[in-house]
């Protein structure tokens, strides 16, 4: 089968597999063990809020089953609408395989919900032994990750530094082959 079928309808393009965000957590073990880098206790699910009533109750039955769900672990929840208009849904707390599971939680409702297509990406917020921030960032719609890494100065990213770590951790994550890609995304609140 090939693009005409795609394009009449015929065979449907392969889904990116949803378990693919749970490669993190195991990734931040060699992170942490033998790269020295550590979690900043935040991460983030980005989307395109709808103003429906459906599109808000399955944010808001999220926002209360990751407060319930994290309540012994200490997990705060906070929303931050940005300048492009994207909702962040943030989540904040020392575990991070709860940070995982939350994210994916809420991916998993929007997606159950018929909103998937408003998902733009989750970020994971990292420090490295110089306690500089970088970020590893999960496109939904590629079914990848790619490193985010700030440098000093106004939307200025350290590419070599991307390009390193992507080479340390890439044989455990799926990582994003295509460089152009690798978006950057200035004023993440975590």
């Amino acid at each position: 089968m090939g693009f005409l079928e795609v394009i009449t309808g015929k065979r449907k393009l392969a889904q990116p597999a949803p378990d693919r965000l749970f490669a993190i957590s195991t990734a931040y073990v060699t992170l942490q063990t033998e790269l020295g880098i550590t979690s900043r206790g935040a991460a983030a699910i980005v989307f395109q809020p709808l103003s429906t009533a459906d599109f808000q109750s399955i944010v808001h039955d999220m926002e209360e089953v990751v407060r319930a769900t994290a309540g012994d672990s200490g997990t705060r929840v906070e929303t931050s609408d940005d300048a492009y208009g994207f909702r962040w849904l943030v989540l904040r707390g020392k575990d991070f395989d709860d940070l995982v599971v939350g994210i994916n939680a809420v991916s998993s409702a929007l997606e159950a919900g018929g909103y998937g297509e408003r998902v733009l990406c989750a970020v994971f917020a990292f420090e490295d032994p110089e306690r500089r921030p970088l970020y590893w960032i999960y496109n939904y719609k590629r079914g990848a990750f790619y490193p985010f890494a700030p440098a000093q100065g106004a939307q200025q990213r350290d590419t070599e530094r991307e390009l390193v770590l992507k080479a340390q951790i890439g044989a455990e994550l799926p990582v994003e082959a295509e460089l152009e890609r690798w978006f950057p995304l200035w004023g993440i609140p975590i």
